[in-house]
């Protein structure tokens, strides 16, 4: 165990705040509760920074951000008289780049940021909760409130021999030194749609399969135009089948799948499972102090971010919900402030956004269509296809869609769902709409600035009541 931050009066035995967990939520609750002037333990085990920054979100978009730029150059003669293309090189080479920049930012964000909170001690080592606050390395470190942040990690399906083949992670799949020449990719999630189309721009010949459709909780619409979009950059996307067995063989995998009542068989250098992720809550000691967990193995909060253990609060993918890196850090924040102020405030996902970078990317807050219309809402909808917005259509690329869901009694926005190359950037004026309780006619009488793909959201929303196909430019 590590003591070399440790400034704080209370010793390495009595904190005001225990962290277990030195990722993004960690780290935020640790910082919150140091500028509340508390004492923290701050309790990492592994990498210091969690999954985003080391295995996650910034090697993946890094990667992602690569291959597009290799698609972008050969994508060049959708203008007339341009031509041009771009190679892939040296895989490690980039590879080693990708690992630089997590080195990098790991050091800035996370390591270096320890010195900078004197009340704040990082103490290093797998920690378990006991009688007495929590046992790390031999040692029990007493806190009057702990808060739990110990992520997730990728989960396996339920595929007979799974287990006995060398399959990669959305982890392990980064760390490859060589390309692979072709990869199956189990799940249709986001992981598994990012990761498949990144592998498939850089060359690898990629075939995509899942149980359900792509992105099942997107709106169908989405879902079916990336399914065409992919398919467009050579991705063989197998939808609706089921698994039978896999197994390794002398040149890699071999998935026996069922679809349509027809049996088949995939092969490929490489299987890379995406079907999801578990929390990290095994082997803490949860059950036997009284934290109770939900069928996922996450920590079940409520919306004080408290577990069924009073003094205990848990925050990020541990709990099972929400599993993106901002709402684990927000989260987190109010897990410090109402375990050190009292319990007031009260966690609020209702305007949560979420991007899929995918290209076109994919992005959504609020409530889809089937979720509205489960909520009880009598709905209504609006959907524009890329070609009536004018960005797209200056871009030269109109590949996607806008869907706005709304409250057909009140007009009030409910949802919306952005399919488009820029997407991930205008999903946020949505995301304002739908937290202050614009209506569908207040959102199509906004102002917005012309020749931007977020202008998109004010055709759909006029759509509601005329056809934008017959509007001039910037009129309405």
């Amino acid at each position: 165990m590590s003591d070399c931050c440790l400034t704080n009066d209370k010793g390495k035995n009595g904190y005001d705040l225990a962290v277990i967990g030195a990722g993004s939520a960690g780290f935020s609750a640790a910082i919150t509760a140091a500028e509340q002037g508390a004492n923290v333990a701050l309790i990492g085990h592994g990498l210091i920074g969690g999954t985003c920054v080391n295995v996650g979100c910034v090697p993946s978009k890094t990667m992602i951000r690569a291959a597009e730029a290799l698609h972008g150059a050969g994508a060049a003669s959708r203008f007339p008289g341009l031509a041009s293309e771009a190679n892939l090189l040296d895989w490690g080479r980039l590879i080693g780049a990708k690992d630089d920049l997590v080195t990098t930012l790991r050091q800035k964000k996370y390591i270096d940021l320890l010195p900078e909170y004197n009340s704040v001690a990082y103490l290093e080592g797998a920690a378990r909760l006991n009688a007495q606050g929590v046992f790390v390395d031999g040692v029990t470190i007493a806190a009057d409130k702990i808060i739990v942040a110990t992520g997730s990690a990728p989960g396996l399906p339920d595929i007979p021999g799974i287990a006995d083949v060398p399959y990669l992670t959305s982890t392990t799949a980064l760390e490859l030194t060589d390309q692979p020449a072709s990869l199956l990719v189990i799940g249709g999630g986001y992981i598994g749609c990012e990761l498949a189309q990144m592998f498939a721009r850089a060359g690898t010949k990629v075939t995509l399969v899942t149980r359900s459709r792509l992105l099942p909780e997107a709106e169908p619409e989405i879902s079916e135009a990336l399914t065409h979009y992919l398919a467009g950059d050579g991705i063989s996307v197998l939808t609706g089948l089921s698994y039978r067995t896999i197994k390794a063989t002398q040149n890699g995998v071999e998935l026996a799948i069922e679809r349509e009542g027809q049996p088949d068989l995939l092969t490929a250098q490489h299987v890379l499972v995406a079907t999801g992720r578990r929390p990290n809550s095994a082997d803490l000691g949860l059950e036997e102090a009284g934290v109770r967990l939900s069928a996922n193995g996450g920590i079940v909060v409520d919306d004080r971010m408290r577990t069924s253990k009073l003094g205990i609060y848990a925050a990020g993918d541990v709990t099972g919900r929400d599993q993106f890196v901002y709402m684990a850090a927000y989260g987190a924040k109010l897990a410090a402030l109402n375990a050190l102020n009292g319990d007031s405030l009260a966690y609020d996902n209702a305007a949560m956004p979420w991007v899929v970078f995918t290209d076109p990317q994919v992005a959504g807050v609020g409530l889809s269509e089937v979720a509205a219309k489960a909520g009880g809402f009598k709905t209504k909808t609006s959907i524009v296809p890329l070609d009536q917005v004018p960005r797209a259509l200056a871009a030269r690329d109109t590949r996607g869609l806008i869907k706005l869901v709304a409250d057909a009694k009140t007009d009030q926005l409910l949802g919306a769902q952005i399919l488009a190359p820029e997407g991930a950037d205008s999903i946020q004026t949505a995301v304002l709409a739908i937290k202050h309780g614009m209506t569908a006619k207040g959102l199509g009488e906004t102002i917005f600035p012309y020749l931007t793909t977020v202008e998109g959201l004010k055709l759909a929303a006029q759509s509601f009541g005329k056809d934008v196909a017959k509007l001039s430019c910037c009129a309405g």
